[in-house]
């Protein structure tokens, strides 16, 4: 599908002996095929394969593209002797452009003929979902109890709730009960995914999907699973920001104080997709006016009498007014902290997001696949 010749198709079968799965998916009203049928599909908790594109997002693309996805899926299920409501369907690229459906099922019948269990294989399949990422994206855990987790997806650009313009597909080999498979990667993904906000746009394409073998043989106490799942989303979710459309600036918007954790991620999120902040930051200028301006606007409560805002520990802003010069903070690294204290409740949460740099406006204007 690719012009450059580049990977661009992967296929990740779950050889048993359970097949219990889980998903997640955007929130946005214009779905694409893949999303809609992997959707359908999950309904019964059970997934023995994933088929994942880039080169193309099959969104918008009426009665065909839906077609496509589900004779991905049949192509899968016959070679791999399943049934087509056992395989998901993912893709990622230019919204509105049909897939060639041929070189698609050409595509899966290539994949299952070069299965393999390597790290490599692993490697090659988080390669082919790339678009504008620019390294691929893995992460694993592995428990002492001998069983674990492991993970990649793909994601530069078009990021926003739910989670990014991204494909991430999490395996285990833990014997788990179907029935936790959900709950537990609904709430990996709330503190990981949905807390990267690089730009404010929401995909038609989001996926995260949860494969579970129990060929470890081994069932890990809930809360151990739980945390196992949010670190590697939440590494995951690092390495995307740090792979952002034309990053120069790893920015993590802290808010404590808030009325509850609802309000902190409004006023957090508020500030990570602020245009002024943004660009601000990308110059290092530690500008905490627009911060304040920012934070004031959300839709939550803050009271601008209590607001202190501390930058990269520099504390520039006290009960709503001066503290420090914007000098004062050192913006000269890749990383940034803006810690927001809104002084009403207990509530806290973080936004990661970057700066907005020449780089990503001439990256996305010239967007073509």
């Amino acid at each position: 599908m690719k012009a450059s010749g580049a990977l661009d198709l992967a296929l990740v079968v779950n050889d048993g002996p359970e097949a219990g799965a889980a998903g997640v998916f955007t929130r946005n009203k214009v779905k694409a095929a893949p999303v809609l049928w992997s959707q359908q599909v999950l309904t019964s908790g059970r997934l023995r394969a994933v088929v994942l594109n880039s080169g193309g997002a099959n969104a918008c693309t009426g009665p065909e593209g839906f077609q496509t996805a589900h004779a991905t899926a049949e192509k899968a299920a016959e070679l791999l002797g399943c049934g087509a409501v056992e395989v998901a369907v993912c893709s990622t690229g230019l919204i509105g452009k049909q897939l060639p459906r041929d070189v698609v099922l050409a595509g899966v019948e290539k994949a299952t003929a070069g299965l393999d269990a390597t790290a490599e294989a692993g490697l090659a399949a988080a390669t082919a979902v790339m678009t504008t990422d620019t390294v691929a994206k893995q992460a694993a855990h592995v428990d002492p109890a001998a069983w674990s987790i492991g993970g990649f997806t793909k994601g530069a650009g078009m990021i926003a709730p739910s989670m990014a313009t991204m494909l991430t597909v999490l395996t285990t080999d833990a014997v788990l009960d179907p029935a936790e498979l959900e709950p537990a990667l609904r709430a990996a993904v709330r503190v990981s995914f949905d807390r990267l906000d690089i730009d404010g746009s929401m995909s038609t394409n989001d996926t995260v999907l949860l494969l579970a073998s129990g060929a470890s043989g081994v069932t890990p106490a809930p809360d151990e699973f739980d945390a196992a799942l949010t670190s590697v989303c939440q590494d995951l979710a690092r390495q995307m920001q740090a792979d952002a459309e034309g990053v120069t600036k790893r920015i993590t918007v802290q808010v404590t104080g808030a009325a509850d954790e609802d309000d902190a991620v409004t006023v957090a999120r508020t500030v990570a997709r602020d245009s002024l902040v943004k660009t601000a930051i990308f110059g290092s200028d530690a500008n905490w006016g627009r911060i304040a301006a920012a934070a004031g606007y959300a839709d939550a409560d803050v009271d601008p009498d209590r607001l202190d805002i501390t930058i990269n520990g520099s504390l520039l802003c006290r009960g709503g007014v001066a503290a420090g010069g914007r000098t004062d903070a050192n913006l000269s690294g890749p990383d940034v902290l803006v810690a927001i204290e809104l002084g009403i409740g207990s509530g806290t949460a973080e936004i990661r997001t970057t700066d907005l740099s020449y780089a990503y406006v001439e990256e996305n204007s010239a967007y073509p696949s």
